[in-house]
């Protein structure tokens, strides 16, 4: 695996690839600036090294499946660039993976089409911020990638491409896919699901968030809730966590994917169990797209005075009937006629009826202000729906969102996919996520949350969760401080950039304020996941640590594995290996009995379904199951 890059996350993800999947990885960082370049040298290669060294000490202590004491070699090159020289000295002819993780996205794409002429079967991990230029470079790489190894397509899928598992190009396989990423669509899902449930350990599957929750041992008489089902088995060991007394071959350390008689027999030992992140606070209010209240049109006070008009103009027919015993229809046409002043004077009419007229045409001058404010109300009131909406006196239990930047953005959005209340701040009334709250209807607070009164403008006292998202970690920090001198039990997440920082942030305000749950996220450290998965192939979803061992969850397509194809989900469970936990009934067009709706995955599968050729499913894996199900060779202990 080579990963090319310029910031944290870079190294970040050199350190997934390494601590998770045990891939061999070629690092290639700028130069370092206080010191000359150097090659193989110099405070980069020295950064790096520590960094791995560390992943590498934790990995040797590891215990689990039979590679986990592998150290693969690691690389550190030093290079302004990513020209064809560096690329070709990194090894990106014999690799498998190529992540290009820069902040420019003319630097990704420019060693993207560079290293898709010098091996055409490169998978590549682009990291691009404009996201239809990304679908476009994408599909122009995969096109390339497809015409350059068409004479080889019979030894391609003997590679362990598998036919293309996971992708959305149907015409070649995975390995030699192009696969386009942001920091914002990354981190969006684990950024939901902290602000939730306080935990951004997430795996996100065809749109649904998923979360390994660790539950204690059931006491007697209690019965446990298996969820949506049962992943591991804690360590034996309750006075020690982290599971260090016991090991995987003593039977005290964790047992991934057990059988239902391992789980029935583990009597005081808790559980790792897979549950759906959603949310259980208020609903939004319903409203008819499209179809604006006649109650939101105009004011109280002034449907109140349009209704006495009504009854005086009513009131002023029915005399006129009584007066003049006229028909009730030529009664009222002379009425209204009074009412707007464009009827003849009543001179030689009977007193009655020349009351009756001056009458009218009082309640004509009354009724010439109440239909301009009813024009002006109008107007008003359309000109600010397509504005931004303050937030309404009554709102409680929402989300407040600070920062409608890139990350911001995307994270409202999938917080309305879940039907949410949020609340947005914003200090510049030009950010690219107001056009989006505008259009979702979402109220928002133009101000500097550092100033006094924004925070309470948003309601931060009746909040269930604060999201400090903007780009100045010292205004994510300030803004969550406040919040906690407001309301101490407050959940609050705060984006930081660098992964060191947040987590002394995360461990000072966890000591100050130890009844509330605090969380400091960076970028780097939420987003390396996915592009470690993008870069092992596209059928992997994700990955969740339980204790001191990984749990990868995939998208495998039935077709062309011996171990899947053919067999009822209860002989494909494979336990300590692979586990199929749902089925993919919108690969193959059939939606029907899909729970949740518009998802596609149906998870109480039985265990007597025959898995087919056409269906693709999403399951559960150790590193060394799901490499021997996907047909991937382990390598052995140097």
């Amino acid at each position: 695996m080579v990963v090319c890059g310029d910031d944290g996350l870079a190294h970040r993800l050199a350190t997934e690839l390494r601590g998770v999947y045990r891939e061999q990885v070629v690092l290639v960082v700028p130069p370092s600036r206080r010191t000359p370049p150097q090659p193989m040298a110099g405070r980069a290669r020295a950064a790096s090294a520590a960094l791995f060294g560390r992943m590498v000490t934790a990995v040797n202590r590891g215990t689990g499946d039979s590679d986990d004491t592998l150290v693969p070699d690691e690389r550190v090159m030093e290079a302004a660039e990513p020209t064809e020289a560096v690329l070709a000295d990194a090894g990106v002819d014999r690799a498998a993976a190529l992540a290009l993780v820069y902040d420019d996205d003319e630097t990704n794409i420019r060693a993207a089409l560079t290293a898709r002429r010098l091996n055409p079967r490169l998978r590549l991990v682009l990291r691009l911020y404009n996201r239809r230029l990304g679908q476009h470079i994408e599909e122009l790489l995969d096109q390339a990638a497809e015409l350059a190894a068409g004479t080889t397509a019979g030894h391609r899928d003997g590679h362990g491409g598998h036919g293309g598992h996971g992708g959305h190009h149907g015409g070649h396989g995975a390995d030699i896919a192009t696969t386009v990423l942001s920091d914002a669509d990354t981190t969006a899902p684990a950024l939901v699901a902290t602000a939730l449930v306080g935990t951004s350990k997430v795996v996100d599957a065809e749109g649904l968030l998923l979360r390994a929750v660790e539950r204690r041992p059931p006491r007697p008489g209690e019965v446990a809730d298996p969820g949506l089902c049962t992943l591991a088995l804690l360590s034996a060991t309750s006075n020690d966590p982290a599971g260090a007394e016991g090991s995987e071959d003593s039977g005290d350390g964790p047992r991934l994917l057990p059988d239902a008689e391992a789980v029935a027999a583990a009597t005081g030992r808790g559980a790792v169990v897979l549950e759906q992140v959603s949310y259980s606070g208020p609903p939004l209010p319903a409203r008819r797209a499209g179809v604006m209240p006649f109650a939101s049109l105009f004011s109280a006070r002034l449907r109140w005075s349009l209704a006495g008009l009504v009854a005086a103009v009513v009131a002023l027919a029915v005399a006129l009937i009584v007066v003049t015993d006229d028909h009730p229809l030529h009664a009222i046409y002379i009425t209204l006629l009074d009412l707007f002043a464009i009827n003849d004077p009543a001179v030689d009419a009977p007193l009655g009826q020349q009351v009756l007229q001056l009458l009218s045409g009082l309640v004509g001058l009354l009724l010439l202000p109440v239909l301009l404010a009813a024009v002006l109300e109008a107007l008003g009131t359309f000109r600010t729906a397509s504005a931004l909406r303050k937030p309404p006196r009554g709102l409680s239990g929402h989300v407040v969102l600070l920062g409608l930047g890139k990350i911001g953005t995307r994270v409202l959005t999938r917080l309305r996919e879940l039907h949410i209340p949020v609340v947005c701040v914003e200090a510049d009334p030009e950010a690219r996520g107001m056009a989006v709250a505008r259009r979702l209807r979402v109220p928002v607070v133009v101000g500097d949350v550092t100033q006094e009164g924004v925070l309470e403008s948003a309601k931060i006292h009746r909040a269930d969760a604060l999201l400090a998202l903007t780009s100045v970690d010292t205004t994510n920090l300030e803004a969550v401080l406040y919040a906690r001198s407001v309301r101490p039990d407050l959940r609050a997440v705060l984006r930081l950039y660098d992964d060191d920082f947040a987590k002394a942030v995360y461990r000072t305000l966890r000591t100050a304020h130890p009844a509330a749950l605090t969380r400091s996220r960076s970028v780097s450290h939420l987003a390396a996941p996915a592009f470690a998965g993008a870069m092992m192939g596209r059928q992997i979803l994700g990955a969740i640590p339980v204790e001191r061992r990984v749990l990868l969850f995939a998208a495998v397509v039935v077709d062309g594995h011996p171990q899947l194809e053919g067999r009822t989900v209860a002989e494909a469970f494979r336990p300590g290996a692979w586990r199929v936990l749902a089925l993919d009934t919108a690969a193959r067009g059939d939606t029907a009995g899909a729970e949740p709706p518009g998802s596609g995955l149906v998870w109480d599968l039985p265990g007597t379904y025959v898995l087919r050729a056409g269906d693709r499913v999403v399951l559960a894996a150790t590193r060394r199951g799901l490499a021997e199900l996907l047909g991937r060779r382990t390598r052995s202990p140097r």
